[in-house]
């Protein structure tokens, strides 16, 4: 019986050690706390992202997945720059638009007013007919 209570008295202290350890009682150098990974290749602030930007970015993981405020952050990021590439390339496209109408329906504005159009060097011309009857 003696036995008994002795080994059961070595597990529990051998359970306590062990749980101490793990938890971190007394300071052990083993599991210390370790600063939040933080994302370390920002998209870059002073011009506008580009693909190989988004190829280089990584996100930097946390206890559950990645961190959620970095992925807002680069997503927020990406979505502001794509909208406003939008609207340039709306905007390009519309002034195209309206320089093609005017090209196609308006007057042409390089021709000077003295210049006339060539005649048919045939001799069917205004001026020749003109010629004819003298």
């Amino acid at each position: 019986m003696r036995v008994f209570w002795f080994l059961l008295l070595t597990m529990v202290v051998v359970v306590a050690a062990v749980t101490l350890a793990v938890v971190g009682g007394g300071g052990s150098p083993v599991l210390q706390d370790v600063p939040a990974e933080r994302l370390t290749d920002p998209l870059p602030a002073t011009r506008p992202v580009g693909r190989a930007d988004v190829d280089a970015l990584r996100l930097p993981m946390a206890a559950r997945g990645y961190r959620m405020v970095d992925v807002d952050e680069a997503l927020d990021r990406l979505g502001a720059e794509l909208a406003e590439r939008d609207a340039r390339i709306a905007e390009l496209e519309s002034a195209l638009a309206g320089a093609q109408a005017t090209a196609v329906n308006g007057p042409d504005l390089f021709k000077r007013p003295s210049e006339e159009p060539e005649t048919d060097p045939g001799g069917s011309g205004p001026h020749d007919a003109e010629e004819d009857q003298r």
